[in-house]
């Protein structure tokens, strides 16, 4: 564990672990009463059993010899069923905890920019979810009950030996001191290794994320990578076998050395019971009881020692969970988001710089202003700037300085859920859920109506396709749409944008995967959809952007040069030599 692990660690509060119980406080305190009467219920067992013992027996009274057996069975009965209730209340609280740290941690991570994932893996990511939180289970659904119902257990219990005989429990208690120091040495020693084991757990699930998706297959069989992958793999996979090992063998040695001491108490108290000096001292019940409370005694101290254990080492995976629900939103609501009464779709760049983290600058100065309806067109070469630009009409990222804004309103005004109906993105990385077609298209728009389905498709020239499918819209698409073509994945994609019906268009290399005359009717597509919307378009085809109201050409993000194609062609700049190329080409 490094150093800002360790001080991560500390700073875990028990207050706010104990926060998440907040709203389940009847319920807990339920358990704890049911707790406390099992407790003090099951301390009537080894007076019963004296009874048994020193009286009924060697007096031969069986009338009262089956009323102690009856007490012991009913006590025995209703500790039972106050024990399956206990765990049905505590582990439906544990697992509403569980079900509301899961959705808080996944909301949270849904409202991180795409630079977070840009800088976070994505095994890391599942690994934080699935694993941490699958590893704090038995703490958050067990361990608050255990630690009640075993502290209860343990103070009933020296009650009854007090009342017993209060010698033999000074005796037995001697054993407190050298528990607490070894199960201490042992809590800091999982602690550790509980800190390694995640971070293995989620090196694993990156491995499996990079070579088991279809994507990562495909580079390495082509790659002919299998055998480093697999080697990668184990390598992980054992380093995971010693950190088990070490967790399950930490705290061992400790209760080795602890039976061996609850093993000789209760043997020296028999023969000191034994010895001439102590004959006639104790009865024989009583000796029987007290030895039973004792071994009742030393079952819930070490089960507490246990919980000890367990909670020191498990804020390793409180640590990492916290750390993901603390992180910051880049990219948030505004606090009183202004709403468009009517969307025109008047975009707007006004000095718009814009840097990856300490990268030099994607974006500086940057001016554009589209009438709403209107059309832009944006070609550079590649890593120029154009995506983006994109971006950021999205508000996949913010702007460093300058403001973009729609109607006037700055995109940092605007909730989240409404941007998201006013600007619809296809970009030419298309991205399908292993789902039917008809539920990838509804992904846009969940209450769509299965015309709007076929419109959007026929818009997209993908619904004959579809519709010459053995299985049509209810067609599962495969991992990430491995089962189409590019241009089959990205006319999907396009139906799925037009869905929404957004006022604003943009088309990211949206036509790049489609063969010459595919895109010739996606276009013509296009040309229709786009009448009344603001379309940017962004391509490395001159032909599909020559039409454009407007022109700009970027260049290592900034405007060299804008205008409709025929004032670009004449005036002779950097367009126009983009043009003969593309023309020298075809």
């Amino acid at each position: 564990m490094t150093p800002a692990e360790r001080a991560q660690a500390r700073s875990v509060s028990m207050r706010r672990i104990g926060a998440l119980f907040i709203g389940h406080r009847r319920s807990l305190a339920l358990v704890v009463a049911i707790i406390v009467v099992a407790s003090v219920l099951g301390m009537a067992s080894p007076f019963l059993l004296r009874e048994i013992i020193d009286v009924a027996l060697p007096q031969g009274d069986l009338r009262l010899l089956v009323r102690l057996v009856l007490g012991m069975i009913v006590v025995a009965a209703i500790t039972s069923v106050l024990g399956v209730v206990q765990t049905w209340i505590s582990t439906t609280v544990g697992q509403r905890v569980m079900h509301r740290l899961r959705v808080d941690v996944f909301s949270h991570l849904q409202r991180q920019s795409v630079g977070f994932f840009t800088r976070t893996r994505t095994g890391e990511v599942q690994s934080r979810i699935t694993n941490d939180i699958g590893g704090m289970q038995s703490v958050v659904t067990s361990t608050a009950t255990s630690i009640a119902a075993n502290l209860t257990t343990v103070v009933a219990t020296i009650v009854a030996m007090i009342a017993l005989t209060w010698q033999l429990t000074l005796i037995s208690l001697l054993v407190l001191p050298p528990a607490i120091y070894l199960t201490r040495r042992v809590a800091r020693m999982r602690q550790k290794i509980t800190t390694e084991r995640q971070r293995e757990l989620a090196e694993l699930n990156v491995i499996i994320e990079e070579g088991l998706s279809i994507n990562g297959i495909q580079l390495s069989k082509t790659m002919g990578a299998g055998a480093a992958q697999i080697a990668r793999f184990a390598g992980s996979s054992n380093r995971l076998i010693d950190l088990e090992l070490r967790s399950e063998l930490a705290g061992r040695w400790r209760m080795a050395a602890m039976n061996v001491i609850f093993a000789v108490i209760p043997a020296t108290i028999y023969l000191a019971a034994g010895l001439p000096f102590a004959a006639g001292a104790m009865s024989i019940g009583t000796l029987v009881a007290f030895t039973a409370l004792q071994g009742n005694l030393f079952r819930p101290l070490m089960s507490l020692l246990d919980v000890s254990v367990t909670m020191t080492s498990s804020l390793a995976l409180f640590a990492r969970i916290f750390e993901y629900l603390d992180l910051p939103v880049e990219i948030a609501d505004p606090a009183r988001p202004v709403r468009l009464p009517e969307v025109r779709g008047h975009l707007r760049f006004d000095n718009v710089s814009f840097a990856y983290d300490d990268r030099s600058s994607a974006l500086a100065d940057v001016n554009l202003d589209v009438p709403a309806g209107g059309s832009l067109a944006l070609v550079g070469e590649t890593g120029s700037g154009k995506s983006t630009i994109a971006a950021l009409i999205a508000r996949l990222h913010d702007p460093t300085a300058g403001h973009v804004t729609i109607d006037g309103v700055d995109l940092r005004d605007l909730a989240l859920t409404d941007l998201s109906t006013i600007v619809g993105v296809v970009s030419q990385e298309t991205y399908l859920l292993h789902t039917t077609i008809r539920e990838n298209l509804r992904y846009a728009k969940p209450d769509a109506t299965d015309d709007e389905l076929v419109a959007a498709a026929r818009a997209a020239q993908i619904h004959d396709l579809i519709a010459d499918l053995p299985d049509g819209y209810d067609t599962m698409v495969g991992s990430r749409g491995h089962r189409f073509s590019g241009g089959e994945k990205q006319r999907i994609a396009i139906a799925r944008t037009l869905l929404r019906d957004p006022r604003i268009l943009v088309l990211d290399e949206a036509t790049s995967a489609l063969d010459n005359e595919t895109e010739r009717a996606v276009q013509q597509a296009f040309d229709e959809l786009s009448r009344g919307r603001t379309t940017v378009t962004i391509a490395h085809r001159l032909s599909t952007v020559r039409d454009a109201d407007q022109i700009v050409v970027i260049d290592h993000g900034r405007i060299l040069e804008s205008g409709d194609h025929e004032t670009l062609l004449e005036a002779g700049g950097r367009y126009a030599t983009l043009a003969l190329a593309g023309r020298s080409v075809s």
